[in-house]
């Protein structure tokens, strides 16, 4: 009980919640947070060896509540956390697999800057326009992404109508020519 009662992820809290004396041990971290009630802070400087998060289920006003130290992380799952956008995330710049499926996002401009991006799963999100995949081709390391259930998957964009001969598959493919997987079968397969 005392522990919750501070507003922010102190070392102590830390140390409480890994189980460990020494934070310099800690290599992957599970919790679930709510950021409207209690900071992070910049947890992330007491983790310098911190490589997986996952976050999955927290309540997550926006990516900046991670703050600005988690520039080692390498798998990050942020899943069913409400978030409407990914500003911040340029300040996880090792990440190599995200995992943001049941959110609100829309935008994907912000990944651009994920230059070790590996694996992208944006299941169920708000993605309308295929245009928004365009992004992606700059994250030149991405093998694996899922979009299914997404408007994208049924139509181009929110404004035009379903067409038969539309292919999502085909269209992201062209948009993202290295990419290996999608929605888990092979991208050459369309």
């Amino acid at each position: 009980g005392e522990l919750l009662m501070e507003e922010h992820l102190s070392p102590r809290k830390l140390k409480a919640l890994a189980g460990v004396d020494d934070l310099q041990q800690v290599k992957a971290l599970e919790m679930r947070v709510d950021t409207r009630e209690t900071s992070l802070g910049n947890f992330g400087v007491h983790l310098p060896n911190l490589r997986e998060l996952k976050l999955n289920n927290s309540l997550l006003v926006s990516v900046r509540d991670l703050g600005t130290s988690l520039s080692h992380l390498c798998v990050l799952w942020m899943a069913c956390c409400g978030l409407s956008d990914l500003d911040g995330i340029s300040s996880c710049s090792s990440l190599k697999e995200l995992y943001i499926a049941y959110n609100n996002i829309s935008e994907l401009s912000q990944l651009t800057w994920l230059d070790h991006l590996e694996v992208l799963d944006l299941e169920g999100n708000n993605i309308e326009d295929i245009d928004q995949m365009q992004y992606l081709r700059l994250c030149c390391k991405l093998s694996h992404l899922t979009v299914e259930g997404n408007l994208i998957c049924l139509k181009p964009n929110a404004e035009s109508a379903e067409e038969p001969g539309y292919n999502y598959r085909a269209e992201v493919k062209k948009l993202i020519p290295h990419l290996k997987y999608l929605d888990k079968i092979p991208a050459s397969q369309t």
